[in-house]
Parts: C-alpha cells; structure tokens; sequence
C-alpha cells in the first residue's frame, strides 16, 4: 500500500496492537459479542424497515451521541457507494456509532479504502464487512459505457473494468446491471488479497466479508451467495 493513510492507518495499528487486544477484545470472543450471522440478521431486520417507511433509528439520540464519546464500537463495516442516494445508516436503520461506513463512487478498494478497513476491523474489532453495490451506479455505467474519463475519474474506472470485462455483456445496459454484483464480489475478494491484516482475521474467524446489491428502486438490500 503506498499511501500516506494507509501508511499512518497501519502503524497505528502497529504501535495500538496490544492496547487494542484487551480494549476491543469483545468484539472477537465467541462468549458475549455477536456473531457477524446475527449482525447480518440485525441489519436485515433493518432493511425491512426501511423499505416498508418504519425506522426507529432510536440510537440517534443526544443520550447515544453522549455514551459513543467515550468510544466507537461498531457491529459493521460498510464499504459501499458515495452515491447520495444509498446512505448506509437509514437503508439499515441504524443509528449513531452503530456502522463504521466507508464510501467511494463504485465502492473500490484503493489504498485508503483498504487502510479504513484494516483500522476497523483490526483495532476496533468489528466482525463484519459488508461490501455494498447498489442498481444504477453511476461509476459502473461510465465504465460500461466506455470512453475516456477525465481526472481522477479515470482512476475509479479502472478499479471497476475487471468486473465489466468478467461479465461479457451484450449491452451497456445489460452490463451496468450484470457489472454491479460482479464488482462488489471482486472487490470483496480483494480485501483479503490485498490486505494480509484483513486475510489473517478471516483465516482466523474474527472477519467475515460479504456482498450484498441494494437497489433504488424497492430499497431492497439483497446479500449476494
């Protein structure tokens, strides 16, 4: 990894190993903490919510926002879409310290991307990845569409064509939507190929790294098998 984040994000995770071993160890142990099934299973219930207008969002509350001051212990990692349209905390009806959310247009895996992860799932302890596409990415259009993208764009692009070129759709329609799913699976795959904090925690059975597509239009989040 050859950013400054991601650089500072490791040491950090270097220098806080054996504070964060007792700190967050919760989080791991097999007693007390949720599995990251369950966590699954709470973040579906609150999808449903979501989708039929019922959200609680009771943690979003002066009292919550006062007890997370003294620190964060997120159930999730959400690595999902920048689009305005898909904001991870209502479309799983949680609130405030509830989801550590990492957002990029295509939901990629850069440098800085990957150091977010490491330093939520290595020093913060959470047990769960849930890498998130959504049904009419912008990001993922463009690289169907092809053409040149301008500035830092061509970047994002290029991160997303190995999932436009493994579909092999007819269409630029066809494959914006064949593209999403296959590009949150890539990504997914990557975290752990790139990352050797993030594959010793999954060989480990501290992590567990799964895709999921949300779509636009029914507010349906749909883990992918």
């Amino acid at each position: 990894m050859h950013s400054r984040l991601a650089a500072a994000l490791a040491a950090l995770l270097i220098v806080s190993s054996a504070h964060a071993a007792d700190e967050h160890a919760p989080a791991h142990a097999s007693g007390g903490a949720p599995s990251s099934k369950a966590i699954l299973k709470e973040l579906a219930a609150g999808n449903a919510r979501y989708v039929a207008g019922k959200l609680t969002l009771v943690t979003a509350t002066p009292a919550r926002r006062a007890e997370v001051v003294r620190g964060q212990h997120p159930k999730a990692i959400v690595l999902g879409c920048s689009d305005s349209r898909v904001p991870p905390e209502l479309l799983f009806d949680q609130g405030i310290g509830d989801l550590f959310v990492v957002r990029v247009a295509g939901n990629v895996a850069s440098d800085d991307t990957l150091g977010s992860v490491e330093y939520a799932a290595g020093h913060l302890g959470t047990p769960l990845v849930v890498v998130l596409g959504h049904t009419g990415c912008g990001a993922v259009a463009a690289t169907c569409a092809g053409g040149h993208a301008e500035g830092h764009v061509a970047a994002i692009v290029e991160e997303i064509r190995p999932a436009v070129l493994a579909v092999k759709a007819a269409s630029a329609e066809a494959c914006a939507s064949s593209a999403v799913p296959e590009n949150a699976r890539l990504v997914a795959a990557s975290l752990t190929k790139e990352s050797p904090i993030l594959a010793k925690l999954v060989a480990e059975g501290k992590l567990e790294i799964v895709t999921a597509v949300y779509d636009l239009a029914t507010g349906a989040v749909t883990l992918q098998r």
